[in-house]
């Protein structure tokens, strides 16, 4: 027995010397990886004298086409012309693949386009500081981040010297203080890491309010709204009419209710943009948008939930 134990007690010690060099090996290529991140060279940057304010929301594509670096020779918008005038609202409706997000990502430049131009402002978004840029144009997307926190405490990562009354009024913007009033320490409560205890419909209010904290000239909702029934995201586009008209607003959607009531609607399908016009309008003229429509409203829709 004791032969046996001596035994065992070296081969635990052998084990633990192999899984010692198993986790040495590991620890090489992690910290390769890491170098990799951390020397990487950014493919873009300031120009020097950046331009460092946003004169309004308006936003202009002049024949812009754009294709990712990971693969130059497939464009995934192309010959894209439109404007936008400030205050306006935008609504933007396509399939999977036919390139909402790489249109919404271009305009506070996470890319460059490859050909053509894109203006803020009037001005090439080039010369813009990127900061004061992306400062100016708040993206909500449908799969946002809650950090471990009190609410107000992720509500400020939007804007770090937000008093009460400015976070009250976004989460009232956003439909989100009427549920953040039921909890019993309200603003003060505790949001696990990736805010897991709370619904998917809150997190996302959560983080539209979030969003509304940096008084942005440019809202950029895309499919942000998708877990919030169909009330509450008609409330929070009524709230957006009313309460922040001279907000530029793109809403990149899947229920032609979220968008029916925008001034309008853009139909994008295989990066190209097939149609625009109002929700009459489309009805009428895009084959695309008419199938959807129909698509919807044969499932049980929700065109009846607009007001």
């Amino acid at each position: 027995m004791s032969m046996f134990t001596y035994v065992i007690n070296i081969l635990i010690s052998l084990m633990m010397v192999s899984m010692t060099f198993v986790m040495l090996i590991m620890s090489r290529a992690s910290g390769e990886r890491i170098s990799e991140v951390l020397t990487e060279e950014p493919d873009l940057f300031n120009v020097p004298h950046a331009i460092r304010e946003v004169a309004d929301g308006s936003i202009d594509f002049e024949q812009a086409g754009f294709a990712y670096p990971s693969n130059p020779g497939k464009e995934v918008i192309s010959d894209l012309e439109l404007h936008i005038r400030p205050g306006e609202t935008i609504g933007v409706l396509g399939g999977t693949g036919s390139a909402k997000s790489s249109f919404a990502a271009l305009i506070p430049r996470l890319y460059d386009v490859t050909r053509g131009e894109v203006r803020v402002g009037g001005i090439p978004v080039k010369d813009y500081d990127m900061a004061v840029l992306r400062d100016s144009v708040a993206v909500v997307l449908q799969k946002n981040v809650l950090f471990s926190g009190t609410i107000k405490e992720n509500l400020r990562w939007g804007k770090e010297d937000a008093t009460d009354d400015e976070i009250v009024n976004a989460c009232r913007l956003a439909q989100a203080d009427e549920f953040i009033r039921d909890f019993p320490a309200e603003y003060d409560t505790h949001i696990e890491r990736g805010g897991t205890n709370v619904s998917g419909g809150q997190k996302q209010r959560l983080c539209i309010a979030r969003a509304l904290l940096k008084k942005p000239k440019i809202l950029i909702l895309d499919d942000s709204t998708s877990a919030v029934d169909t009330k509450t995201d008609a409330l929070i586009r009524r709230a957006f009419r009313e309460k922040i008209p001279d907000t530029t607003k793109i809403i990149i959607a899947q229920r032609i209710s979220s968008i029916q009531d925008a001034d309008r609607i853009l139909v994008f399908d295989n990066g190209r943009m097939k149609s625009v016009g109002t929700h009459e309008e489309l009805l009428e003229s895009s084959p695309i948008y008419r199938e959807i429509y129909e698509s919807q409203m044969k499932e049980g829709g929700d065109d009846d939930s607009r007001e």
